[in-house]
């Protein structure tokens, strides 16, 4: 996770290898595409139909929030530097220490609430696990030692003195709770799958293939492996024009040292510890060879992941139980080929079992699940990735005291069961939640995640019916890194007397149960248009609207548009909503142009 909102806590954050085999130890995991149209024959039995609701974890998921998950032994309180007398800026979490039961209760709300599998992320730059084979985060640190520390200050932003100093007390404050459970000797990556056991639920490892969280400060920050700071292992190409440049000198794969100490970790994670799946983490970041790879680079990398496969396949002939294996990966399979990662090929040839197409940190909207498939081929599994972020457009509470350039949709059932429901109806296999637990904001008021919202979610007959808020992608320039994040079809500009047509997944809605269809066009405060037409799916125009301020269904606290935006609402039957695909067309009947900031969509009980 990367942020550039200051306040956002969640803004932490051997050489040579065996000859590559292509040959499968077991049968393949997937005979037949997996469907939730509801018009398809039912899928035959495979090893992944007990993973239909992932829920990845990021290596601090438990340390975020010790006050929910270890309440009596921590609260939130603001405190005085121990150096200054003053008193900190904002609250933050004291006590401890961190046990390891904070992880078992962590495990134990998601399993009450439907999950069957916890992908957990093992790794940044480093390992955050105490390996034993590579880096680990904590390697060399001293209790109490804050200028370990201080070299990763600039990646977060922070380079005022007093604030630096702020950042090491609470970092340093956030870091012991690792260090509490090494000094009990718990190893917290082994007590996920201890804890995930203990409450049937599967554990899965996801590794970060190229995680740019210490790249502002390659010599200093903490986060950084040894192998990175050497300038000869890093691409030099990945970057163009102005976006986040010192975010793009990843690790190069090219670099048999690069793969070497990779696929150690991934070795580690596989062999030593209790998982049974695998998942490559290609979105933090999309950064593997120099863009253009030759087919040379292509294949060679293609052998490299192959070498995966087979590790995974060992795995599960030992356990006697599949070991699934795949990508988190951007929609854009083009430029990820170009950076050497050719997504096709290993699907096609059998060495990947699942595909988890997504967005960096906003949800996708208009993921081409249906494209994929064609492309993919029948055998794999291709899931629907939520991610925490509605879109980029700006929100707030009521009397605008809470703030927010990013809706976090973990504190909206509704916006999760429209985002679910719309990947469902394109038939993929099951969900993965990704940054889900970024909605427990402590210090925003009423911004909390809900984890009952988990449970079913996979289900599309569960969803119909049921309130949903739909959004659209919107572009933003932290929001959208490019080339690898879908182009936002939105904000768009339309000129006098011109149309535009929008389209978005979503599910169809029964007919009996009184619902209603509400879009609500966004436009930029300063327009006024006298006619603006809203059709769906080739139905006549609407001209009838009502101009609002109000979102369609709260986010949390978060209730209403900013002053930059107006909302004009429209109203039609709800049986105008297909499975899959759905048009939105926006006319401007004016003369002066005007621009369409986003476009969202509730299914609602009708109001008359």
């Amino acid at each position: 996770m990367k942020s550039e909102n200051k306040k956002n806590r969640r803004d932490f954050l051997r050489s040579g290898l065996l000859t590559a085999t292509t040959a499968p130890l077991l049968p393949n995991l997937l005979a037949t595409a997996p469907t939730n149209r509801p018009d398809a024959a039912p899928p035959k039995k495979n090893a992944l139909d007990n993973h239909r609701n992932l829920f990845n974890g990021d290596t601090c998921v438990y340390f975020y929030n010790p006050e929910l998950w270890q309440p009596e032994d921590y609260a939130l309180k603001t405190v005085a530097n121990p150096r200054t007398g003053k008193m900190g800026t904002k609250p933050v979490a004291v006590g401890g220490p961190f046990k390891a039961k904070a992880i078992h209760r962590y495990v134990d709300v998601l399993a009450d609430n439907g999950i069957d599998t916890f992908v957990i992320n093992a790794n940044a730059n480093r390992a955050w696990y105490p390996s034993k084979k590579i880096p680990s985060i904590l390697d060399g640190y001293k209790r109490g030692d804050r200028n370990f520390f201080r070299g990763h200050a600039i990646c977060q932003g922070i380079t005022e003195p007093e604030a630096v100093e702020e950042f090491l007390d609470n970092f340093s404050r956030f870091m012991d709770r690792y260090q509490d459970l090494i000094d009990a000797g718990v190893d917290w990556l082994a007590e996920t799958s201890k804890a995930c056991r203990r409450r049937k639920i599967s554990p899965w490892v996801s590794i970060r293939m190229n995680d740019m969280h210490g790249s502002r400060n390659v010599e200093g920050s903490f986060f950084n492996l040894p192998l990175f700071k050497k300038d000869e292992m890093r691409l030099k190409h990945a970057s163009y024009g102005l976006q986040n440049a010192q975010d793009r000198i990843g690790l190069n794969y090219e670099k048999p040292e690069v793969r070497a100490l990779m696929f150690e970790q991934i070795r580690e994670v596989v062999e030593d510890y209790d998982f049974e799946g695998l998942e490559l983490d290609w979105w933090r970041q999309p950064l593997c060879c120099e863009p253009g790879a030759s087919p040379e680079t292509v294949a060679m990398m293609n052998d490299w992941f192959r070498q995966i496969r087979a590790l995974t396949q060992r795995q599960a002939k030992k356990t006697g139980k599949p070991y699934p294996f795949g990508m988190r990966i951007p929609g854009a399979l083009g430029p990820l080929k170009e950076i050497g990662v050719d997504v096709v090929t290993l699907c096609q040839d059998g060495t990947l079992d699942f595909v988890i197409p997504g967005g960096f940190w906003p949800t996708t909207w208009d993921m081409p699940h249906d494209e994929f498939r064609k492309q993919l081929g029948g055998r794999v599994a291709i899931y629907g990735s939520i991610d925490d972020g509605a879109n980029s457009l700006p929100t707030q509470n009521e009397s605008g005291t809470v703030k927010e350039r990013m809706r976090y949709i973990g504190a909206s059932p509704a916006i999760e069961r429209a985002n679910a429901a719309g990947k469902l109806a394109m038939g993929v296999h099951g969900i993965e939640w990704f940054n889900f637990f970024c909605s427990d904001q402590p210090l925003q008021s009423g911004i909390r995640a809900d984890y009952t919202a988990l449970r079913d979610i996979h289900k599309l007959d569960f969803l119909r019916g049921k309130p949903k808020h739909y959004c659209f992608s919107t572009a933003g320039a932290f929001f959208n890194p490019t080339p690898f994040e879908l182009p936002a079809q939105m904000p768009a500009s339309i000129g006098p007397f011109a149309q535009r047509p929008f389209k978005l997944a979503m599910c169809a809605e029964p007919a009996n149960q009184n619902l209603e269809v509400v879009v609500q066009v966004v436009l930029k405060a300063d327009d006024k248009p006298a006619h603006l037409p809203v059709s769906i799916n080739g139905c006549w125009p609407n001209l009838k609207n009502e101009s609002t301020g109000k979102l369609l269904l709260p986010c949390g606290s978060l209730t209403h548009l900013t002053k930059d935006h107006v909302g004009y609402n429209y109203r039609f039957p709800v049986s105008l909503i297909a499975d899959g695909w759905n048009q939105i067309v926006v006319e401007n009947q004016n003369k002066d142009l005007i621009t369409v900031a986003a476009i969202e969509i509730a299914i609602l009980p009708k109001t008359a």
